[in-house]
């Protein structure tokens, strides 16, 4: 860490359940010179990656959809989202992590895969890193039916959409999750699909 306007930075685990919620407190240098102590408490559940598998002759993209306790209690009536597959590193590089939750979410095994972009996705208190790629995907590439792993309590529907239908659910709000949101408008610039 680099920046000259922040000091004694502190660092307290507030809990450390299912990920980590460290409270941080510090010094920052205002514009004016004096420094004040500010507290922030940011979630450490490690950094991710996401991809957008697209069909180009076919027009269609593969998106999943499960059940996300977070939107639920947040104003989502049935907690149900489609979003583009995606998962946490877990030690793997973002590329191999891409192409590992790809084959146990959606069943297809993909070799070629190109990273667009990283985010912050909620940078005011989440720490994640999210990689985005994209990939090429056809029927000889299914190995299985998909649905996640058994061990990680995943219950993922794969849908194959139509890219235009996927478009118009941006707009509709039946998707409305960011970084699906974000691939999917990249695929739209780029001409992918």
């Amino acid at each position: 860490m680099s920046n000259n306007k922040v000091r004694n930075i502190e660092r307290e685990i507030l809990s450390d359940n299912w990920y980590t919620l460290n409270k941080y407190t510090f010094e920052y240098q205002k514009a004016d010179g004096t420094w004040e102590t500010q507290q922030r408490e940011a979630y450490d559940r490690g950094n991710g990656a996401a991809i957008l598998l697209y069909n180009t002759k076919k027009g269609s993209v593969v998106l999943t959809k499960q059940f996300r306790m977070p939107t639920y209690v947040n104003g989502n009536d049935d907690g149900m989202m489609i979003e583009v597959c995606a998962g946490l590193l877990d030690g793997d590089n973002p590329a191999d992590c891409v192409r590992k939750e790809t084959e146990e979410e959606t069943g297809y095994k993909i070799s070629n895969v190109k990273k667009v972009m990283q985010t912050y996705m909620s940078p005011g208190s989440v720490t994640e890193i999210l990689y985005l790629f994209v990939g090429e995907y056809d029927e000889s590439m299914k190995v299985s039916e998909g649905g996640g792993a058994e061990d990680e309590t995943e219950n993922i529907e794969v849908l194959e959409l139509n890219f235009d239908k996927a478009m118009d659910m941006i707009t509709t709000g039946e998707i409305n999750d960011s970084k699906t949101i974000m691939l999917l408008q990249y695929s739209k610039l780029n001409a992918l699909v």
